[in-house]
């Protein structure tokens, strides 16, 4: 059992991280930007385990790639990363009329489609480019959606997180109760935002391949969608560097055939097939293949 979180932890955690926001909030973009920078540089050499494992994930993705290669990808997601950070700290000054300097879509015909048959919508997304600034940006511009989150351990971040979050009107499902209020959701043709990425434990998941090796991966999203009739829409906020801003791309709906397990693979292809696209823009630094097939040796050191 973890041991209890003391308060002032809590309290100086919460300090450090909101008088980053503020300044993240407040700089001029390009100072912001260089702040941010630093640092996710400072946490890279402080936390050394980040970037071992994301070299780690991808000598397991791409093991044909060469060292150096694997290097500079590593060094674009801590770059990712601070993009993210400095638009999460300026949500509350984004708007519809200045939105468009940050974000645009494309594929906004496949969400349309899919909410004209009116049994909802999940998107099937991923820490991919910046996953905070689309479910913002698609609340503000087509109307609330839920988004599936687990609490923070720090409950002073974590309500600062949900603020933010909530701020363009979308509202939060937690984990926990998570199956009841997106289905309830779906139910009202609404849409609902599920990062589908990350390792599950074998209890709660299904092993299918990613990049090649066996992952546990959730499979509620795809036993939700088969129950429901929602279609499955993967979606991401893409960095696109000639236009120093993001695209929110929607690909066309999954096919759902009722099978968890084939299913959950084919959401799965469709993260991998984005993160092929964009590998720099992932969140490698995760753990991402820690559950193994019984008998099988772990992938990561101990922690």
């Amino acid at each position: 059992m973890a041991r209890p979180r003391s308060a002032v932890r809590n309290l100086l955690e919460y300090a450090a991280a909101r008088a980053l926001v503020f300044a993240l909030e407040w700089l001029p973009r390009r100072a912001a930007e260089g702040l941010a920078r630093a640092c996710v540089k400072l946490l890279d050499r402080v936390l050394p385990r980040l970037r071992r494992t994301a070299l780690r994930n991808l000598e397991l993705a791409f093991p044909a790639l060469a060292a150096a290669e694997r290097r500079r990808i590593a060094d674009e997601v801590f770059d990712s990363i601070a993009r993210l950070l400095v638009v999460f700290a300026r949500l509350p000054r984004l708007n519809r009329a200045n939105l468009g300097e940050w974000i645009r879509y494309q594929g906004f015909e496949h969400f349309e489609r899919a909410r004209r048959r009116g049994k909802g919508v999940l998107f099937a997304t991923a820490h991919l480019g910046n996953w905070e600034l689309s479910a913002y940006a698609h609340g503000l511009l087509a109307g609330p959606m839920h988004v599936v989150a687990r609490p923070l351990d720090n409950p002073l971040i974590d309500a600062l997180v949900k603020r933010r979050r909530t701020l363009g009107g979308n509202r939060l499902i937690e984990k926990k109760d998570f199956a009841r209020g997106i289905l309830k959701a779906l139910a009202r043709n609404e849409a609902v935002g599920i990062l589908v990425d990350q390792n599950a434990a074998p209890a709660e998941g299904v092993f299918v391949p990613f990049f090649g090796v066996p992952a546990c991966a959730h499979a509620g999203i795809a036993k939700l969608a088969a129950r429901s009739g929602a279609a499955v829409i993967p979606g991401f906020a893409l960095w696109s560097a000639s236009e120093r801003r993001y695209l929110l791309r929607f690909d066309p709906p999954l096919e759902i055939s009722g099978d968890a397990a084939l299913d959950t693979a084919r959401i799965q292809k469709a993260i991998e097939d984005a993160i092929r696209e964009h590998p720099g823009q992932w969140l490698w630094i995760h753990r991402r293949w820690k559950t193994r097939p019984p008998g099988e040796a772990p992938i990561y050191w101990p922690e």
